[in-house]
C-alpha cells in the first residue's frame, strides 16, 4: 500500500553496533526522513557473542547475538517497522532477513557498501567513492550524517559561553588517526600542530581542537602540547562532546584526510574545509576519489599553511538520500497501515 496523505507517522528502526560513527549514519538518514515526513524513530544496538563475531555474515543467525543486544524484531502483537535503516558489518546478517521476516512490510535500507548480497536490500545508500553500482544503489558524496544548521545550533548552546567570545576567525581542527590506509605518528602530529599554530597565529584567531577515537595517545599529546597556548578549547574527551558546537562556531574547518565522515560533515556547513595530510600506509584510491569529489564541489582544498576563505553551496547529500528513500518507499508500496 502507498503512503497516504493523512501523514500517519512512519515507524523507522535504526540499527547499528552502537559506535557513534556507525550509528550517526543510519540515524542521520532517519532524521532527514523525519524532517520530510512525520516519523517515529527507534534506535537498536546490536553485537554478536564473541565466539561468533568473526564468522562470515552468511553463517550468522540471530540466536548468536549477545544478550546485551536490543531486540530487533517486534514483540508479539506489535507491528513491523515501515523502514529499517542499518549500517555496519554487525547488522548485515539481520538486514538480510528482515524483508522476508516481515512478509515484505518493512523497507530495508543499508548504508555503506555491504559487500555481500546486494539483492536483499531495498536500497543501498553508498558513498560514491566506493564505486558501488546497481538498480537498488544510491551513490552519495560521503556518508549520511546528522549535521544540519538546526542540530549545530542545538549542540552549540551548551558551549556558547566558552566559544562565542573566542577571537575570530575561529578554527575547528578535527583530527583522525591510524587506519588501514593512514597513520598519524607523534612526529607527524607535531609537524601538523606547528603548521596549524602558525596559521592561527598569523590571523589572530582561535582554535577548537578535537580528536577521534583512533588518534594515538602520543599524537594527541604532541598536538595538545604545541597548541595549548592558543586561545580556544581542546577537548580532552571528558564531559559533553563539543563536536557540533565546534562546527557551528567555526569560520574554518581543518580535517585530516583519513576521515571520510568528518570531511563530508564539515562540507555540510558551507565553511571552508582545509584537508590535513596524513602518512599513507598503502594506496588509498577511495579517499582520493572522495577528496577529488569534495574539491570539485568547491568544499575543500589541501591545507597550504594559510587560512584563505572561500564559499560554496553546502552539501546536502543526506537530504537527497532521504527524498530517494521516501520516493522508493512510495513506489514499492510496502508500508503497512
Amino acid at each position: 500500500m502507498e503512503i497516504g496523505s493523512d501523514q500517519t507517522p512512519l515507524s523507522i528502526q535504526v540499527v547499528s553496533d552502537g559506535r557513534a560513527g556507525m550509528e550517526n549514519q543510519a540515524l542521520g538518514l532517519a532524521e532527514a526522513i523525519q524532517r520530510l515526513f512525520s516519523s517515529r524513530i527507534t534506535v537498536r544496538r546490536v553485537c554478536w557473542r564473541r565466539a561468533f563475531d568473526k564468522l562470515p555474515s552468511a553463517l550468522k543467525a540471530p540466536w548468536m547475538l549477545d544478550p546485551s543486544s536490543d531486540p530487533v524484531e517486534p514483540a508479539a502483537g506489535e507491528a513491523w517497522p515501515d523502514l529499517w535503516i542499518a549500517t555496519g558489518r554487525a547488522t548485515l546478517p539481520l538486514s538480510a532477513r528482515i524483508r522476508a521476516r516481515s512478509g515484505g512490510k518493512t523497507f530495508v535500507v543499508q548504508t555503506q557498501d555491504p559487500r555481500w548480497r546486494h539483492d536483499v536490500y531495498d536500497l543501498i545508500v553508498a558513498p560514491a567513492h566506493d564505486g558501488v553500482v546497481g538498480a537498488n544503489v544510491l551513490s552519495i558524496t560521503g556518508s549520511p550524517h546528522r549535521v544540519t544548521a538546526g542540530r549545530l545550533a542545538e549542540g552549540a548552546a551548551a558551549f556558547a559561553d566558552r566559544l562565542a567570545p573566542l577571537p575570530r576567525p575561529r578554527v575547528a581542527a578535527l583530527i583522525g588517526g591510524r587506519s588501514r590506509a593512514f597513520d598519524l605518528t607523534e612526529a607527524h602530529a607535531a609537524d601538523l600542530a606547528d603548521r596549524i599554530a602558525r596559521a592561527v597565529e598569523a590571523v589572530g584567531g582561535s582554535l577548537m581542537l578535537t580528536f577521534s577515537r583512533r588518534t594515538p595517545e602520543a599524537a594527541k599529546a604532541a598536538m595538545t602540547a604545541r597548541l595549548a597556548h592558543l586561545p580556544g578549547l581542546i577537548w580532552d574527551g571528558e564531559g559533553a562532546n563539543p563536536y557540533f558546537a565546534f562546527l557551528n562556531f567555526a569560520d574554518h574547518i581543518l580535517v585530516t584526510e583519513d576521515s571520510a565522515n568528518m570531511a563530508a560533515e564539515a562540507a555540510a556547513t558551507g565553511r571552508p574545509v582545509h584537508i590535513l595530510p596524513m602518512i599513507p600506509l598503502k594506496p588509498a584510491d577511495k579517499f582520493a576519489r572522495l577528496h577529488a569529489d569534495l574539491r570539485a564541489r568547491g568544499a575543500t582544498r589541501p591545507f597550504d599553511g594559510s587560512l584563505a576563505s572561500w564559499t560554496y553551496e553546502p552539501l546536502a547529500e543526506t537530504d537527497r538520500a532521504a527524498r530517494e528513500v521516501l520516493a522508493r518507499l512510495m513506489t514499492a508500496g510496502t508500508r503497512s497501515r
